[in-house]
């Protein structure tokens, strides 16, 4: 369990179209965890992905042009 609190982003390029996510990368080095939510719903469920994970799929988005 952490007491070290998410600092959520959204990324510049969602332009606010309401159809984004939040990623708390502060959390990453210390805690092998990259917690993502929906910018809408903040008080909704958070997945927690693993730094390999979240560093897996922005690779494979990167490269799809995603």
């Amino acid at each position: 369990m952490t007491t070290e609190s998410p600092r959520w982003f959204k990324s510049s390029y969602s332009n606010n179209g309401g159809q984004c996510i939040e990623v708390a990368t502060n959390l990453a080095a210390s805690h092998d965890m990259v917690p993502v939510r929906d910018s809408k719903d903040a008080d909704g469920a958070v997945l927690n992905f693993t730094t390999g994970s979240w560093a897996s799929f922005i690779a494979y988005a990167a490269a799809q042009s995603v």
